[in-house]
């Protein structure tokens, strides 16, 4: 496929699209159930601000996590202006949605009102707010036992006015690197996002006028640049200079991604690439016809992606790992092992476990083993299902074919993958007799 088919494909796929109905109608019942409360108005769907990725246009297909301010009225506000007036906001919207939503997860959460809604798998974070005389809003924060100030408007400006320089290719970039984000399991927050690919057009207008023909090149760039960006806490965010935390480090996966895109892009044209693309941005991206037929003649594809099962909005971390037992040896942990360049042979008990997770709990834990290699396929044993742990602590496995076999992880919170991580296991023979994987 030409590079512009690559990339053009690969927005399409991306786009909200019919989610869009569902998040308004959504939104409009929670705008007239608190404009009855609070202005008095019967019906009214005025008084709210959608915010966040999907407010700066920036969301993705998957996108769970709805901000939404609703303005309340200033009349009321010395009512509220003390210690316990943020926390008694926050109830009393809460109780306006509780009464519209019986049987919701409606609750409150610091600064917002969540509502977790069933159907949609749609998170709505509202958040009830005064706006200044700035266009600004003041929002209640429990935890501060005060009212805060945040700049939306202003970030959804600099969205704009940066999209329409870049001939809209910063809502592009930014759309990619969300499935960047959550097709490598990268713990970014959208604003962190936003914030990078605003100032990556900050320093360079290479491609402001860039068509998709180019847009190989403009996320090789890109991810150099975030490569090679200083450890931070924070950014000062885009239009408002409000602080976005960095949650995690970014910068070894954007590497990764940058020398895939160097090796996507030396095959151009080429089925490989399109592969080496889809390891950059997921299964958004798509394969070439002829080599997916190639492949359907000699083995049963029997590989899901959890994408076609579950949305996928990546905001945790999660950290796995394999403990390889062989009788008469000591235990170890595969990372320790590949580190070393050890590979493994016949004969090896496998114990996929999570070492480290950042999910609040209640969560639900997801395995993926997909055998890789030309013995696999011959055998007809590629598996890849999306399956769930047979241990107490994740997957036990024992090898048996020979490959650079892949184990991948997701945790689930809310019927949503919030977190994943995926491990190589290269299984080599270390003699005549056949291995087992």
């Amino acid at each position: 496929m030409k590079t512009s088919e690559v990339f053009d494909t690969l927005l399409q796929n991306l786009k909200v699209r019919g989610a869009n109905a569902a998040v308004a109608e959504r939104r409009d019942e929670i705008a007239k159930s608190l404009n009855k409360d609070f202005w008095g108005k019967e019906g009214s769907i005025d008084h709210q601000l959608m915010v966040g990725s999907y407010g700066r246009h920036t969301a993705i297909k998957g996108v769970s996590d709805l901000d939404m301010i609703f303005v309340i009225p200033a009349t009321i506000k010395a009512s509220y202006d003390n210690e316990t007036g943020p926390k008694r906001m926050l109830e009393r919207v809460r109780d306006d949605l509780q009464a519209r939503y019986p049987n919701t997860d409606i609750r409150v959460d610091q600064c917002v009102v969540r509502v977790q809604f069933k159907t949609n798998a749609f998170k709505f974070e509202v958040q009830p707010a005064f706006e200044t005389a700035e266009g600004s809003f003041e929002y209640p924060d429990t935890s501060a036992k005060s009212w805060k100030v945040t700049k939306p408007r202003d970030e959804i400006r600099a969205t704009r006015e940066r999209n329409d320089r870049t001939s809209k290719n910063m809502r592009h970039l930014a759309r990619m690197a969300r499935a960047w984000k959550n097709a490598n399991g990268v713990n970014m927050g959208g604003l962190l996002i936003d914030t990078l690919v605003h100032r990556f057009f900050e320093q360079t207008d290479e491609y402001d006028s860039a068509g998709t023909g180019s847009f190989d090149m403009m996320v090789r760039d890109f991810f150099d640049f975030m490569a090679n960006e200083p450890d931070k806490d924070f950014y000062l965010a885009l239009g408002s200079n409000q602080r976005v935390k960095v949650k995690a480090r970014f910068q070894p996966k954007a590497k990764k991604a940058h020398k895939r895109c160097l090796d996507a892009i030396a095959d151009e044209g080429k089925a490989s690439a399109n592969k080496t693309w889809r390891q950059v941005f997921g299964t958004a991206v798509p394969l070439e016809a002829a080599a997916a037929t190639t492949f359907a003649r000699s083995f049963n594809d029997t590989e899901e992606y959890v994408e076609d099962q579950f949305p996928v909005d990546v905001r945790y971390s999660v950290s796995i790992d394999c403990k390889v037992t062989q009788h008469g040896w000591r235990p170890a942990w595969l990372r320790d092992l590949l580190g070393s360049g050890t590979f493994l042979h016949a004969n090896k008990e496998l114990d996929f476990a999570v070492r480290d997770c950042d999910v609040p709990h209640p969560y639900d834990v997801r395995w993926k083993v997909l055998n890789q290699g030309e013995e696999a396929q011959r055998r007809d044993k590629i598996r890849g299902q999306i399956i769930s742990s047979n241990t107490p602590t994740g997957r036990h496995e024992r090898t048996e074919f020979r490959g650079d076999h892949l184990v991948e992880c997701y945790v689930l919170k809310d019927g949503i993958v919030v977190a994943r991580d995926r491990i190589k296991v290269p299984i080599r023979l270390a003699s005549a007799s056949a291995p087992r994987f």
